[in-house]
């Protein structure tokens, strides 16, 4: 009915004249596309990807592929996982198609957001699972705690055909290290070697890592040993194994030949130091070594390195100090340092520092369940019993439980279960007897367990 007036529809804008003012109307818009994507491009290249994704919404424009990965990037780099599933509902609500370039960036957004359900959508939604995929995936679930599922995943990868490479062994390694499962640690190990997957140091310091926490530590140190490329990643993990099992005499000579070869420690490093320090009982040298973090590698001392001394002074016995180390510590205002001066009150039953202590560390941080557990053992140690009546009715009242804790051991790939106070497993029995045995035998030994240590 519009023909004889030259009236046609441009967008559902109605336009007078034809050609020339439509000509003009598609130059007005590309010029602003133009005007768009440089603009987006420009802030995340200033790290500014907040405002880029905002812009980008309040304009209703539809951008190419590349300009939504740029930004899907930059959210995943900076952790704004928020924003980034901003973008994603931007991309639906104008109607882009991502790509299988795109839909995999969306996959490692929202597994490294821990959204795993959504992930796993997308990557049913692939047309080809690459490694790329699959490792977003197996490192998603370790991230979330979810250890046995990412060895599924990783199954299902090596099912599918794909080969696995740096990133998928380091994930593998982290999650067998946290199950303490060997003989799948060292079957990922014997895949990696023959598939002849490059090595780095953080494939490395896993795998070292997975062995000192399944308490492997001989094929722990040939790991660091056969290592072509160390660093002070490599060392560190060398040093914490140790340290993981009490072997202090090897954390510091591996410390001081770490420095000899070259390679400056840092607060992780110093960490495992002080922690050693504190297990032998070596109080000054401890001291010594937290002095050197600021003085000798300008490191500034963190909240657990602080807890480290207070824990150091503590299990020495020398409670004034670490009460006096806390009143001067920057980071009093930390929940872990109070926690240290309450486990060395307890220790050595001071009840009176205990009372402070416990005050504090409760003050901090009330809504965890494991600090009301902490607290009642404390006051139970120094025979508080009306307080421990207290702090369990509190917890009782406010409806908190805690997880029961458990001891788990692999037997021939097949791994057992032992909660407190739990006769289900099938050898409970035989286990309890053999208990029994050994007491029998170390009361004869005249030996005296440290309860007070435990």
């Amino acid at each position: 009915m519009f023909a004889g007036r030259g009236l046609r529809l441009v967008r559902g804008i109605p336009v007078v004249g034809s050609n020339r003012r439509y000509s003009s109307f598609q130059a007005r818009s590309s010029n602003a596309y133009g005007q768009l994507d440089r603009a987006l491009k420009g802030l995340c290249a200033t790290g500014r990807v907040r405002e880029a994704i905002g812009l980008l919404c309040r304009s209703g424009f539809k951008i190419d592929s590349g300009t939504y990965c740029l930004l899907l990037q930059e959210c995943i780099f900076r952790k704004e996982y928020t924003k980034g599933r901003r973008l994603h509902s931007q991309m639906i609500v104008v109607g882009h198609t991502p790509d299988e370039y795109l839909k995999t960036k969306l996959l490692i957004l929202y597994a490294k957001s821990g959204n795993l359900r959504t992930a796993h959508i997308i990557l049913n939604r692939l047309e080809s699972q690459g490694v790329v995929s699959w490792n977003a995936m197996i490192s998603g679930y370790v991230q979330m705690g979810f250890e046995e599922s990412s060895l599924e995943f990783y199954h299902k990868m090596r099912e599918s055909g794909e080969v696995p490479d740096q990133f998928t062994f380091a994930s593998v390694y982290r999650a067998c290290a946290s199950i303490a499962k060997l003989e799948q640690g060292k079957q990922a190990h014997g895949v990696m070697i023959k598939t002849l997957v490059g090595e780095n140091v953080v494939v490395n310091s896993s795998l070292m890592d997975m062995y000192f926490k399944c308490s492997n530590i001989d094929d722990a140190r040939r790991v660091f040993e056969k290592s072509p490329l160390k660093n002070v990643i490599t060392w560190t993990a060398l040093i914490s194994g140790y340290g993981l099992h009490g072997r202090v005499v090897e954390v510091l000579e591996c410390f001081h030949k770490m420095i000899d070869e070259g390679f400056t420690p840092n607060y992780v490093t110093y960490l495992a130091v002080l922690c050693a320090c504190s297990h032998g009982g070596l109080v000054n040298e401890g001291k010594e070594y937290f002095l050197s973090m600021t003085r000798d590698y300008n490191i500034l001392p963190q909240g657990k390195h602080y807890a480290a001394m207070v824990d150091l002074y503590g299990r020495a016995g020398r409670l004034q100090e670490a009460y006096d180390f806390v009143q001067s510590s920057p980071c009093s205002k930390h929940s872990v340092i109070w926690g240290s001066l309450l486990g060395a009150c307890r220790i050595h039953g001071d009840v009176n520092l205990a009372r402070i202590a416990a005050k504090k560390y409760f003050e901090l941080e009330p809504a965890n369940a494991g600090k009301y557990i902490v607290l009642s053992n404390a006051y139970a140690s120094c025979g508080l019993w009306d307080k421990v009546a207290k702090v369990r009715g509190d917890m009782k009242k406010s409806g908190m439980k805690k997880e029961p804790s458990y001891s788990r051991v692999e037997v021939q790939q097949k791994m057992h279960y032992f909660f407190m106070e739990d006769n289900s497993h099938e050898q409970t029995e035989e286990v309890y007897d053999l208990i029994k045995e050994m007491t029998s035998v170390l009361t004869n030994a005249r030996y005296v367990p440290d309860l007070m240590n435990d």
